[in-house]
């Protein structure tokens, strides 16, 4: 009888280990879930900064009226496909767009060098500057998120953590890549 006390103590310590692991394999996990959530929000807010920034350089461009129109459009098609993607959280489909959307926008201020007038005007060089100070800015903010996406990843495939990640739904996110298109 002695025995089988012992041997019940030991399995109710044995499964209250378990238990207590896998709560804080479950809130580590959550954690982790939150920093890249908290990473995209960041880059969310920059995105919609410059979003709203870019109408402006557009405008500013238009007024020279030899200014390349293609370029302008091709901004402004590349300025909505980002703002989709950003939307519906498509990482597939933002990184495409926003390697499009800086293509456009670094040849803009290519082409302003043709452009004295432009050049020197005072929206223009303030917008330039804003633009790349929030280009920037992304570029930081997509490392943190990046690497929170590792740490995710590579938790959500660990064992245990594996066990705890498919049991309660946490899985794997997308990588968020600017590369050119």
């Amino acid at each position: 009888m002695a025995t089988m006390q012992i041997v019940l103590a030991v399995l109710a310590a044995l499964l209250l280990v378990i238990v207590v692991h896998a709560i804080m394999v479950y809130n580590g996990l959550v954690t982790v879930k939150n920093n890249v959530a908290r990473a995209w929000a960041n880059i969310d807010v920059l995105l919609k900064q410059r979003h709203d920034e870019l109408p402006r350089l557009v405008e500013v461009c238009k007024a020279y009226r030899d200014f390349e129109r293609d370029t302008l459009v091709r901004v402004t098609e590349a300025r909505t496909r980002v703002a989709a993607a950003r939307e519906a959280q498509d990482m597939a489909a933002l990184g495409p767009a926003e390697a499009a959307l800086r293509v456009g926008v670094h040849r803009i201020f290519m082409l302003a060098e043709a452009y004295p007038d432009l050049k020197a005007n005072q929206n223009f060089l303030a917008l330039q500057r804003r633009i790349t100070d929030l280009e920037n800015a992304i570029a930081d903010r997509r490392e943190f998120y990046n690497d929170s996406v590792n740490i995710n990843n590579t938790r959500v495939e660990q064992f245990p953590e594996l066990l705890v990640a498919k049991t309660f739904g946490f899985g794997e996110r997308q990588l968020l890549d600017f590369g050119s298109k």
